[in-house]
């Protein structure tokens, strides 16, 4: 997979992420534990997101 793929899958993933988020949190009997690690799934898509579209630098 290439990057700009590998970008988009996790993009993908990350919304869907944010929908069973939303969907979780309005259930009347919402899991708060399973809302924390839906939310921490999502950071650490987030921050790998951050990693792949950061310039690289390389040393002179």
């Amino acid at each position: 997979m290439t990057t700009a793929g590998h970008i988009e899958a996790l993009e993908r993933r990350h919304r869907d992420l944010d929908r069973q988020i939303d969907a979780e949190q309005l259930r009347p009997s919402a899991d708060a534990m399973l809302i924390v690690a839906l939310k921490r799934k999502k950071l650490e898509i987030k921050d790998e997101l951050a990693r792949l579209r950061e310039p690289t630098i390389t040393a002179a």
